[in-house]
């Protein structure tokens, strides 16, 4: 489609976009008949029951104080999380060898296939985050993982961000 202002009348249905075009879905109304796994409460606010989207899933989590969840992937799926209230960790690897944290207004990217563990850090607040994937598929792959006692903690590298220096400098 170009994107010169422009669009293919012959996409366009009957109604003129009025019941299949932009969707508002209220905070409150989200679906919460979703995958759940214990100490987790996930929504769905975009998927195709709700609106017909093919290419993403979009939804909450809430993650209650103290809980995490079991090492799993989900499969060829990328996933963005964006934390909205509390202190996310976030496990990956073979082992979950390595860790990371972020908090409010930090995103999480987790690339396709790699083991992972999403905990909330605090002992007594709820972590709130909002969750987009590359698929409305629910696809979530548990792991037999015997994980690390001591994880590696990793910072954010990229070719803006340098690697920090030993002793801070």
């Amino acid at each position: 489609m170009p994107h010169d202002g422009h669009h293919d009348p012959d996409t366009a249905p009957a109604d003129g976009w009025k019941h299949s075009g932009v969707r508002v879905i209220p905070g409150n109304s989200l679906d919460t008949n979703t995958p759940q796994t214990p100490g987790m409460n996930r929504a769905a606010a975009i998927n195709a029951a709700r609106v017909g989207a093919q290419k993403i899933w979009a939804g909450t989590v809430h993650i209650h104080a103290n809980a995490k969840t079991g090492a799993h992937h989900h499969g060829a799926l990328e996933s963005v999380i964006y934390v909205l209230k509390g202190r996310a960790r976030m496990r990956w690897g073979e082992k979950l060898e390595y860790v990371a944290e972020a908090g409010p207004g930090d995103f999480i990217y987790v690339p396709p296939y790699v083991p992972h563990q999403e905990i909330n850090a605090s002992t007594d607040e709820t972590l709130e985050c909002l969750l987009v994937r590359s698929d409305n598929e629910a696809v979530v792959v548990n792991l037999d993982i015997e994980p690390v006692e001591r994880p590696e903690n990793v910072a954010w590298v990229d070719p803006i961000h340098k690697a920090p220096t030993p002793g801070g400098r």
